[in-house]
């Protein structure tokens, strides 16, 4: 059981991240050693999934239908970036390991988790502790979240967001 002074419980509220509000930009390094800026890719879609941890089964498998799917997000103009707080040079040797086409960001400091609101606190076997939850956010050309996916559910998600974007 938690109390209201827990890590999570303190950590910022960003009333902001709703659809129709403009996204948070930042600044990230992906795999292969270049700095993303969210604001440059302003004048086409960009999608941002968030995802706990390299090399484990769901986050695996998010990687490569979102991989899988990237000549249709490619069609639509569209970028789409996973982001957790591993190290770039363990996104590498994941993306390697499973063939992987996806860009990936690496917020190590954890600073766009907290303002993206996905560091949470969760549970698992009866312990609590901090982390990213699934979360993916839909951005559109103008820069403004068009739409938000907490809590995801891995199977059938990339076709779900690939949907969602055909329809800006």
């Amino acid at each position: 059981m938690t109390t209201p002074d827990t890590a999570a419980d303190t950590a910022p509220e960003i009333a902001s991240l709703t659809p129709g509000a403009m996204a948070p930009d930042f600044t990230l390094p992906r795999d292969g050693g270049e700095n993303v800026h969210l604001q440059a890719l302003r004048g086409k879609p960009v999608v941002l999934y968030f995802y706990p941890k390299d090399d484990t089964p769901g986050c695996t498998l998010e990687a490569q239908d979102f991989t899988r799917l990237l000549p249709d997000f490619a069609a639509l103009g569209a970028t789409v970036f996973g982001i957790s707080k591993d190290s770039v040079k363990k996104h590498e040797k994941f993306c390697k390991k499973h063939g992987l086409g996806i860009a990936l960001l690496s917020d190590e400091g954890g600073q766009v988790c907290e303002t993206y609101g996905v560091w949470k606190e969760k549970q698992m076997y009866g312990k609590t502790y901090l982390g990213i939850e699934r979360t993916t956010v839909l951005i559109d050309a103008t820069g403004k979240i068009a739409r938000i996916w907490p809590k995801v559910s891995v199977t059938g998600h990339a076709e779900d967001v690939l949907a969602a974007t055909k329809e800006l």
